[in-house]
């Protein structure tokens, strides 16, 4: 008789899993996915290279402060214009009959080899006392704006105060009994002519000469010649 036996269990081999019983993955938990880490730096990298942009271009951008002229501001301007330029002079003579020369330098920052800026209104060491006027437009320059761009670069500069009023030439202090006086010549032929107006409000013109004199004395205004190519 035949009778049918059970296959006996194989020992070691376990049927299919059901998805209950599948544990996870156990994963670490300093693991750090690469990607995360790549672009945290890049963008860490990107901040400090902008801040340092930022640093170096507010430094670029320091220097004397724009001036607030009679047509409007004169800033130190990073390059030294030529669209208008000419050349007016500027005599300053003492009560002892000594002129004051302008200081070399004068609205050019930093020094005339390296210089960082250019004030539209300057003074160049190697043209005594003449005031270069150079700006992007024509318009009109006073011996004011000149006294403006003069103060404001002195004293940014540590610098004295350079004052153009009732009792002060540059430095000079006018004193009890003595005054100011004032002679323009216009390089037309006819020499230095007496100004009795507000000194503020002469205009700088093309070969003009500007003296100023603290009197007593009175004393006639030297001769004054711009150099060839000026």
């Amino acid at each position: 008789m035949n009778q049918s036996r059970s296959k006996p269990a194989v020992r070691g081999v376990r049927g299919p899993k059901s998805k209950a019983n599948r544990r996870a993955p156990v994963k670490s938990g300093n693991d750090i996915p690469i990607m995360a880490v790549v672009v945290g730096v890049i963008l860490l990298l990107v901040f400090i290279g902008l801040l340092i942009w930022g640093v170096r271009n507010n430094q670029s951008a320091s220097g004397p402060p724009s001036v607030a002229a009679s047509g409007g501001m004169i800033p130190c301007d990073a390059l030294e214009r030529t669209q208008v330029h000419y050349h007016a002079a500027l005599q300053i003579i003492d009560a002892t009959g000594t002129v004051h020369p302008l200081p070399s330098g004068l609205g050019v920052q930093g020094s005339e080899a390296s210089p960082s800026c250019f004030y539209w209104l300057h003074v160049h060491a190697a043209n005594k006392n003449v005031i270069h006027i150079e700006s992007p437009a024509d318009r009109v320059f006073t011996l004011g704006d000149f006294f403006k761009v003069w103060n404001t670069f002195s004293t940014y500069n540590g610098g004295p105060a350079e004052k153009l009023d009732s009792t002060h030439v540059s430095t000079l202090t006018v004193a009890p009994g003595q005054t100011v006086v004032i002679y323009i010549d216009l390089n037309d032929g006819k020499g230095p002519q007496p100004y009795t107006g507000d000194p503020n409000a002469i205009v700088l013109k093309s070969h003009e000469t500007v003296t100023i004199e603290v009197t007593p004395p009175t004393t006639p205004p030297p001769a004054f010649t711009f150099a060839k190519g000026l």
